[in-house]
């Protein structure tokens, strides 16, 4: 028989059934729940994960996030993110805003000279993919389908 994790003492027994019960959404319930089971049961890891239909690998590195930084160690951040973006949304947003301004004068910017303003503002060589995803989050899009112009038009 395999032996239950152990879970360091972070909460009394009162504090671990009310933090438990005050989960705000299903996954945070599942996570505390299997710290309860963990010290309770005391299960071992492949049966919480089977009562909880979890693997068993997550029910471990639920207990380690618990033993390691206590009840706040389950709140993970997510895995999303701009982690290679060439301007920070406030950059972006004022670029944009003055790309904007032409636009509505009448006076539609191309992708080459956006991706060239781009380079400026950022010292670095942009790829044209780069501007179109750009664009395409702000929901700009291509007048001429055949593709022979690439002026843009706002929503």
């Amino acid at each position: 028989m395999r032996k239950p994790a152990f879970i360091h003492a972070w909460l009394s027994e009162k504090k671990l059934k009310a933090w438990v019960r005050i989960a705000h959404t299903r996954d945070d319930y599942q996570k505390r729940l299997a710290i309860w089971m963990t010290v309770k049961g005391p299960f071992p890891a492949h049966r919480v994960a089977s009562l909880l239909v979890v693997s068993k690998q997550a029910v471990w590195l639920w207990v380690s996030q618990f033993n390691r930084l206590g009840p706040n160690g389950l709140q993970r951040r997510g895995r999303g993110g701009r982690r290679r973006a060439y301007l920070s949304l406030d950059q972006e947003k004022a670029l944009l805003e003055s790309l904007e301004r032409d636009a509505i004068r009448g006076r539609a910017p191309r992708a080459r000279e956006v991706q060239e303003e781009i380079s400026k503002v950022t010292r670095k060589n942009v790829s044209i993919s780069y501007v179109y995803r750009l664009l395409k989050r702000i929901g700009w899009q291509k007048l001429d389908a055949r593709g022979h112009r690439s002026t843009l038009s706002l929503p």
